[in-house]
C-alpha cells in the first residue's frame, strides 16, 4: 500500500482519527470522471490533529480491528475560527453599562 493524503474528519477517540481520503476514477461507460470517498482510521500518538487538518497516512501493522494506518504528518491546519475573547465583551458590557447610568443620572 502506498501513502495517502486526506482530511481529518473526526478527533474525538485517544490517539486515534479518522480520515477521509477522496480518489477520482474514470468511467468509461459515461465518460466522466467520478468521485469516492473512504473512511480509514488511523494512530495519532501526539494527539495533534484536528477536524480539518490536512494528513499524510502511512500504511502500518494491524493496531487494533480498525486502524491499519499511522499518521505520518500534518501538511496543512485547519483554519478554526476564534471567538472575540471573553475579556473584550464584558468591557464593552461594562462601558455600555456606564454609559446608561451617567444618561440615567443627567435626566
Amino acid at each position: 500500500m502506498k501513502p495517502v493524503v486526506g482530511i481529518v474528519v473526526s478527533n474525538k477517540m485517544q490517539k486515534s482519527v479518522v480520515v477521509a481520503v477522496d480518489r477520482l476514477f474514470h468511467n468509461k461507460v459515461y465518460n466522466r470522471y467520478v468521485k469516492r470517498t473512504s473512511k480509514f482510521m488511523a494512530h495519532d500518538e501526539a494527539d495533534a490533529c484536528n477536524i480539518g487538518d490536512r494528513v499524510r497516512l502511512d500504511p502500518s501493522r494491524p493496531l487494533s480491528k480498525h486502524k491499519h494506518w499511522v499518521v505520518a504528518e500534518i501538511l496543512r491546519r485547519a483554519k478554526v475560527y476564534v471567538p472575540p475573547s471573553a475579556t473584550a465583551s464584558s468591557e464593552h458590557d461594562i462601558k455600555s453599562q456606564q454609559a446608561g447610568a451617567a444618561t440615567k443620572s443627567s435626566n
